[in-house]
């Protein structure tokens, strides 16, 4: 499955009848009103974006300043990261070698996700526009929530910060897990 496919049906899926209406409204210097009128959904203008060529997983300033406008920093934020980590390059480039523990503690943490993140020093705020974005995949929340830890410590995101979080949560086995 194409990643920036699924993203973007991702993006519509958390977008809000009020914010799929101001898109139809900011692409219609770009598409006919005819289409634009036709479609209802985000996934259907987004759609239409990727067939007239405006948008690709490797041209994505268009979709940028669209978000932008309609003040979804936190998908904003989900489009630079996905070009950031290369997704655009193709699955087959090596992982980051901070997503190996961010994979161990997803397997391993559940619901208590935010008493960690908590513990790293993510705001509240943080936590509830992840939350908004992804309302039904906790897996997701968490993955989002350390993916954002990970950019607001930049290189000071340290796997030791991670095992001590996890081990002042009470979560010792995930900690162990982590050390491996």
């Amino acid at each position: 499955m194409d990643p920036f496919l699924t993203l973007l049906h991702s993006f519509s899926s958390s977008l809000s009848d009020s914010e799929l209406s101001s898109l139809k409204f900011l692409c219609r210097g770009k598409i006919g009103k005819r289409k634009l009128e036709s479609v209802q959904s985000g996934g259907g203008r987004f759609s239409i974006l990727l067939e007239q060529q405006l948008i690709a997983s490797d041209k994505v300033s268009f979709l940028e300043g669209l978000l932008e406008n309609i003040r979804r920093e936190d998908l904003v934020s989900q489009l630079k990261q996905f070009v950031e980590e290369g997704e655009v390059n193709g699955p087959d480039d090596q992982p980051d070698v901070h997503e190996k523990p961010i994979e161990v503690i997803c397997e391993n943490v559940g619901r208590d996700w935010k008493m960690l993140m908590r513990k790293l020093g993510i705001s509240e705020v943080k936590m509830d526009r992840i939350v908004a974005a992804n309302p039904f995949n906790l897996q997701e929340q968490l993955v989002q929530s350390l993916r954002e830890w990970r950019k607001w410590k930049g290189k000071d995101a340290k796997v030791t910060d991670l095992i001590k979080a996890l081990r002042s949560c009470n979560m010792n086995l995930v900690a162990d897990r982590v050390e491996q």
